[in-house]
């Protein structure tokens, strides 16, 4: 069961909302990837709030090398490491809406993806 995230900054409000959602899928969950509120289907994390107030998503890095080329999204770095197949997409503060659409359709896209990924045992 998908339970609400507590979070009273505008990202955690937009992802709130992002996880409404998902409320009728039950192998979606509220999680956590290094201490940040998230996503989660079957187990792993599919999107997260950077400490940044971004929205990070995992996507095929195909996609993500275009969303970096085309301006669309930023490039996550863990420690010096760039990430291959995670995104970050900035919170516009002017732009609730806009942001709020353009976060939904990348966290569905992060959902499908690690949905279609084989399962480790």
């Amino acid at each position: 069961m998908l339970e609400e995230a507590y979070i009273r900054d505008p990202a955690g409000t937009l992802l709130n909302e992002i996880a409404a959602d998902y409320r009728g899928e039950p192998a979606v969950q509220f999680g956590t990837m290094f201490a940040s509120p998230g996503l989660r289907v079957n187990g792993k994390i599919f999107a997260f709030l950077g400490r940044d107030r971004r929205l990070i998503v995992k996507v095929p890095g195909l996609r993500a090398q275009e969303s970096l080329e085309t301006g669309t999204a930023q490039a996550v770095t863990m420690g010096k490491r760039t990430m291959k197949e995670w995104i970050a997409l900035p919170l516009n503060d002017d732009d609730a809406d806009g942001t709020l659409a353009a976060w939904r359709l990348a966290a569905r896209e992060a959902h499908d993806y690690v949905t279609s990924l084989p399962t480790t045992s």
